[in-house]
């Protein structure tokens, strides 16, 4: 007769869902806020337990092996169902713990989301936090540090989407920031075509916001705007004038990006291009709170018609998709 394990601590599940995420030992232990050794010992006594090796590890990478593979959605499925279970149970206090809201950025439209949350249900705390691109959030919100983000659902990995649940909240309308002294700043608004033969930076290069440089290279396909190369992000106003002066690239950015000195900012037409974002949190997640937020986003989204997509409006298909799925 064949026997297998005869039960699986969750916790060694977890683990190998870090480690399977990050295929790195000692990103996964930093997110799971255990020591290397410790997740090292967990993974081995997994592989003992279950009779496999699970992992490929050289000096130079980690990677999945094929049975490693085969126990990945089982692994995933057994740990929603605990979540799930977990949750049914938790205290249904909704001062237990404060929810952590990621904003992205100081000064955009999610902060009267958030705002309007709190007016919603006063007896929740939600504190604001700023991850600055829902890739790198994700990754937050799916090891359970934050809860909620917002962003470009679409441009996650689908493995990453499929652990995250979604609420289409807003069309953004794309802008581009210029030197207050380039030539397309004397324009109230800058079509499309008159950034040929421009170099625009739209964060390529940092792995929290991948996401916004795909659209961005969709955007720019054939029309001969070139994306800036990896760089430096620049943080702080002063940091971005100094930047702004010295490469004179133009930044391409949402309508709500924030004043910045030494720039201006000028709305993108013909056609008008349209950075999707929804609400996201992770998939199984209760909390009032998130009720809350989700109330919010879409009276702000109806009152405001944020989800009304103009005639010359432009979106990749597979976001077009995604943003009419909603819930």
């Amino acid at each position: 007769m064949v026997t297998g394990p005869r039960s699986v601590e969750p916790r060694l599940l977890r683990a190998f869902l870090a480690v399977a995420d990050e295929l790195h030992f000692t990103r996964a232990a930093a997110r799971l806020y255990v020591a290397q050794q410790a997740l090292s010992r967990d993974i081995r006594r997994l592989e003992r337990e279950l009779g496999t090796e699970l992992f490929g590890r050289t000096t130079r990478q980690v990677t999945l092996t094929g049975e490693g593979a085969r126990l990945l959605p089982y692994a995933r499925r057994a740990i929603e169902a605990q979540d799930a279970l977990l949750a049914a149970f938790a205290r249904s206090a909704p001062e237990a713990r404060p929810l952590l809201v990621d904003v992205n950025s100081p000064g955009l439209v999610h902060e009267r989301v958030l705002a309007r949350a709190r007016a919603l249900a006063p007896d929740c705390e939600l504190m604001a936090r700023y991850e600055s691109g829902l890739t790198g959030a994700a990754a937050e919100l799916l090891a359970g540090r934050i809860d909620v983000s917002f962003g470009r659902f679409a441009g996650l990995d689908p493995a990453v989407r499929a652990r995250l649940d979604q609420q289409p909240m807003r069309y953004e309308p794309m802008a581009v920031v210029l030197p207050e002294d380039h030539p397309l700043a004397v324009l109230d608004a800058v079509p499309l075509d008159r950034l040929a033969g421009e170099t625009v930076y739209a964060g390529a290069g940092n792995p929290c916001t991948p996401e916004w440089t795909d659209l961005a290279r969709q955007l720019f396909a054939g029309r001969g705007i070139a994306v800036a190369p990896p760089a430096p992000l620049a943080v702080g106003e002063e940091e971005f004038r100094r930047i702004m002066a010295k490469y004179r690239n133009p930044v391409l950015a949402g309508v709500d990006f924030p004043a910045m000195p030494g720039s201006v900012l000028r709305p993108l037409v013909d056609p008008v291009p349209l950075s999707p974002v929804s609400l996201v949190w992770r998939k199984g997640r209760k909390h009032p709170a998130i009720d809350a937020l989700r109330t919010a986003a879409a009276e702000l989204a109806e009152e405001e018609g944020w989800l009304m997509c103009p005639e010359d409006g432009w979106i990749p298909a597979i976001d077009a998709l995604i943003m009419m799925s909603r819930d």
